[in-house]
């Protein structure tokens, strides 16, 4: 009885851990991608709401004509135009939606300050970004690829 016992307990244990080590896997979409140009990358990653969210950790040219870190100059609230835009949240709210599509979620363009509905496709070592107003059909799409 008590061989019989301790087998469960093991298998017991062991399907726990093969069943949480799944879910520890990063997502395809994490990790750091370039932009199209390549002159900034930005670093996808699953926040704690279970959302996917995207900042830029790099630039090309960091820096303006003056030297200084690059602002959030194009941005529609007064009061952000001064923040960097190293580090500068642009994608946001995304949800899985089967296995390569992310939508919900909204992409910022700091070169017009403008916030657009999109949707991610993953495709290989490429991530299909389409930006869009109102329907997806009436929109651009960039094609990001994989930076680390």
């Amino acid at each position: 009885n008590r061989l019989k016992f301790f087998s469960i307990t093991l298998i017991l244990l062991c399907s726990v851990f093969i069943s949480n080590t799944a879910f520890a896997q990063k997502d395809q979409v994490e990790g750091v991608w370039y932009n199209q140009e390549k002159t900034a990358k930005i670093w996808i990653y699953l926040a704690k709401n279970g959302k996917y969210y995207g900042k830029i950790v790099w630039l090309k040219e960091p820096n303006d004509e003056n030297g200084n870190p690059k602002t959030d100059t194009k941005n529609p609230k007064a009061s952000k135009r001064s923040e960097p835009i190293m580090d500068l949240l642009i994608l946001k709210g995304f949800e899985k939606d089967g296995d390569d599509e992310y939508d919900d979620g909204t992409i910022y363009d700091p070169k017009n300050g403008k916030t657009y509905s999109c949707v991610m496709t993953y495709k290989g070592d490429e991530l299909h970004v389409r930006g869009y107003v109102g329907i997806s059909l009436i929109g651009r799409t960039a094609i990001w690829t994989k930076a680390d």
